[in-house]
């Protein structure tokens, strides 16, 4: 076998080596992968039941109902709104009117279930996707909600 022989021979079982391990790290990446939805697109694409998710947008006003750890709520995007129940604690930012992302499995009935939910934590912060999905919609203008808009409640200082 010459050298030019060999050297293929290694390059090819090289770049076997690679697809096999990229194959395996997409495979493991595949159940770990979970995609960002607003309501909106959430009741227009039919998400599964059962399937992953992060769903964020606005604390609807009016919509939050806590029984002990158990809290259930309204995301929405101006346009949609969709229920979530989690059970546990809540982020000391969550309120009514706030940008949160929740992350969980949209059940059957049309519930969102959610494992975790993780509030704004200043004035101008909004997870990217939210933003730019309430931007879309003409609710979200600079860093802040749009005139019209669910707003935060606002508190004064030394209260």
């Amino acid at each position: 076998m010459t050298r030019k022989q060999r050297r293929l021979i290694l390059i090819g079982a090289g770049l076997g080596v690679l697809a096999l391990a990229a194959g395996l790290i997409l495979s493991a990446l595949n159940d770990t992968i979970v995609f960002f939805r607003t309501p909106t697109e959430v009741a227009q694409k039919q998400v599964t039941p059962g399937a992953r998710l992060r769903l964020g947008g606005l604390v609807e006003t009016g919509s939050v109902v806590k029984a002990g750890t158990l809290t259930t709520f309204s995301i929405t995007d101006g346009n949609a709104a969709v229920k979530v129940a989690y059970q546990g604690i809540l982020p000391d930012l969550f309120r009514e009117g706030q940008g949160v992302v929740a992350e969980g499995a949209l059940q059957p009935d049309g519930q969102f279930k959610a494992d975790s939910v993780l509030a704004k934590h200043d004035e101008k912060y909004m997870p990217r996707e939210v933003a730019d999905a309430l931007k879309q919609q003409g609710l979200w203008k600079d860093g802040a909600p749009a005139p019209g808009a669910a707003s935060p409640s606002t508190r004064q200082p030394g209260s």
